[in-house]
């Protein structure tokens, strides 16, 4: 009798760890084909540094224009160029997804117990490391080309903040095109024709008083406008009027694009 009461038991299931275990299994996993391709991030960075040190300089002299409030060039390009980085980065965060389709290596995640969210949550956490990462370096870049940060640690940190806002948005969204359209050439034509607008079209190179008006209307709903005007808020140590609903909005969109993600992983399981 022992025996038999002693067999369900032996057949348990092993316990299903937890949604935080499985995230950093994802995360580990991602962490480690980040390493071994460093030279992506790595070559991401030649970018800002023409930015900020060639065209920086080039254009030094509107810094004296009224528009720019009697601050460098310098000082109001390099939280531009930031947030510009960042979204150029989550902008092409899909494209590890793909692989993963081609692989094969996607089919395996949809059949062993990994929760969904945990698939899109450890890849999103490893892209904002990156991105953190990637920002420290975007800083200490225009530091050494002249810029200087009034608001100290806190804004800093603060700007650090709103980049990984920026990036979560724009890491999701890629990803549910990516799962979406499964294809390297679709995602990159789409994220061209978005972040180039997304770019100009925004105060990352320009204020807002400088550039036409239907310009500035459009910068008005623009997130890239919000982002760099909070960036560069924590930099300055003056935040813009509007900082606290542009906080929530980019709050808000980044909660809506992980839902997109996350429900276009879930549409990609139920088509194959």
């Amino acid at each position: 009798m022992s025996a038999i009461a002693l067999s369900p038991a032996l057949g348990t299931a092993p316990a299903r760890p937890g949604w935080f275990t499985q995230t950093g299994q994802v995360l580990r996993r991602w962490s480690i084909v980040s390493i071994r391709q460093a030279w992506g991030p790595v070559m991401s960075l030649i970018q800002p540094v023409i930015w900020i040190l060639l065209f920086g300089q080039v254009f030094r002299t509107l810094g004296a224009l009224p528009a720019f409030g009697g601050h460098g060039y310098i000082d109001y390009l390099v939280p531009g160029i930031l947030m510009m980085t960042v979204l150029y980065s989550g902008a092409w965060a899909g494209t590890g997804y793909i692989d993963d389709i081609d692989s094969g290596v996607m089919d395996q995640y949809l059949t062993s117990p990994l929760r969904r969210s945990s698939i899109i949550a450890g890849q999103l956490l490893q892209q904002l490391a990156i991105t953190v990462l990637q920002s420290l370096v975007v800083l200490g870049i225009g530091w050494l080309g002249g810029a200087r940060y009034p608001g100290g640690v806190g804004g800093v940190l603060v700007a650090l903040g709103v980049a990984t806002l920026l990036a979560t948005i724009f890491c999701c969204a890629s990803t549910a095109v990516a799962l979406v359209s499964r294809s390297q050439i679709a995602l990159i034509s789409l994220s061209q024709l978005i972040v180039l607008p997304a770019t100009f079209l925004s105060t990352t190179m320009m204020p807002a008083a400088a550039m036409p008006e239907w310009v500035q209307n459009v910068s008005r709903g623009n997130p890239m406008t919000w982002a760099v005007e909070l960036g560069r808020g924590g930099l300055t140590g003056s935040y813009p009027a509007e900082g606290w609903w542009q906080a929530g909005g980019l709050v808000l969109l980044a909660v809506l694009a992980f839902g997109w993600a996350l429900s276009a992983i879930r549409s990609y399981q139920r088509s194959i």
